[in-house]
């Protein structure tokens, strides 16, 4: 852990800063070791852990880490990091909540203490790869902020949990960065339940509307997600129009998905009226249009999402607009409205991106005796 430099100790308690990360835990011990190496950049490292069965407990405490155990029934994970956030000493200057499957880029802690000195916030957000390829390239990228002070903070809702503060807020954007490296095997099988229950604890609350609607799209419960994501559009506080774009593009695969193709179209084209600057709704509708044959439709969206060079900074953004997918969609638009080079063009791109799908190949090798 960080340590204050005794030669410079009269100057550097002036300015120094104790910053603590706190994390919660349960059976995550292949990530300890990498996790500890980027966390202890900071004074302390606190882990509460929520009952592990694996040696989770026993590794974090080998690497110095303050361990408590704790089990929480009925399971909610603002509960869990609200006990978390308890074991912070009160007089820490900057709480960093993470958790095991995270990893900061080194040098984090020196550019947030001076960040927060010169600024005084309350709260700071951050970059946060929430996926990376193989080759640890940023594919899905939005702003957190999970970086606060020790007074006023609470954590909120069942799951996807959100920090609220009884007083008024002073965020700032620091230049850190922190990856995720998740757990493929791991469960979601509790987020549509705690989902449930916390539109059940706040029906108003537009957000967890939004989530539960596109909970029940994964688990493929068309009825209710169509329900429920109707009822996030509806609600007076969903005025965000990224995640009302979002849930406009969820009513439209839902509907396509019970074979509703026209009422399909109608969403996907209000979600482009409703955040035109966002690619996903463009993509989306395009590929509606090239499964019915409509090349110069979508072709003439796909173009007008390839002008959209930059990424929203919000969870809404979603790999697929960006990836080797939107130039393969592309490359078939431009294929079959004649616009062979494009075509060919889009198509490595594709390749580019991933050379593992043997079809971008295969189409790129269809299409070249075309460009004559």
């Amino acid at each position: 852990m960080a340590k204050k430099q005794k030669m410079h100790r009269l100057h550097w308690e002036e300015f120094y800063m104790k910053v603590i990360v706190y994390a919660i835990a349960k059976n995550e011990a292949h990530f300890v070791n990498r996790w500890v190496d980027s966390m202890q950049e900071a004074d302390e490292i606190i882990v509460l852990d929520t009952g592990s069965t694996d040696d989770t407990v026993e590794k974090l405490k080998k690497r110095n880490v303050k361990v408590y155990e704790k089990k929480i029934y009925p399971w909610r994970f603002d509960t869990a990091r609200n006990e978390a956030l308890a074991l912070v000493p009160k007089d820490a200057d900057i709480c960093v909540s993470t958790d095991l499957d995270e990893v900061f880029v080194p040098g984090w802690r020196e550019i947030l203490e001076k960040n927060w000195q010169e600024q005084n916030p309350t709260r700071a957000r951050y970059t946060y790869n929430w996926r990376l390829d193989e080759q640890n390239n940023p594919r899905v990228t939005f702003l957190a902020n999970k970086i606060h002070n020790r007074t006023d903070y609470h954590w909120q809702n069942p799951v996807h949990e959100v920090l609220t503060s009884k007083t008024e807020e002073r965020e700032i954007e620091v230049p850190i960065v922190l990856n995720h490296y998740p757990d493929p095997i791991k469960s979601r099988s509790s987020y549509l339940p705690l989902l449930e229950i916390s539109v059940e604890e706040d029906p108003e609350n537009d957000r967890n509307l939004h989530y539960l609607g596109r909970e029940y799209m994964f688990y493929q419960k068309w009825d209710d997600c169509i329900k429920t994501l109707h009822r996030h559009l509806n609600c007076k506080n969903a005025t965000w129009k990224d995640e009302r774009c979002a849930s406009m593009r969820f009513l439209g695969r839902a509907y396509q998905a019970k074979g509703y193709l026209e009422e399909a179209e109608n969403w996907w084209q209000r979600a482009i009226k409703e955040a035109p600057y966002l690619r996903e709704g463009y993509i989306e509708l395009a590929g509606l249009y090239v499964s019915q044959n409509k090349y110069q439709e979508a072709y003439e969206l796909l173009s007008k999402a390839y002008e959209i060079k930059e990424k929203s900074k919000s969870y809404i953004n979603e790999e697929f607009a960006w990836n080797d997918a939107f130039y393969d969609l592309f490359s078939l638009a431009a294929f079959y409205t004649g616009r062979y080079q494009e075509a060919i063009d889009f198509v490595k791109e594709a390749i580019k991106m991933n050379p593992e799908e043997k079809r971008y190949q295969k189409n790129l090798e269809l299409m070249l005796p075309y460009d004559s």
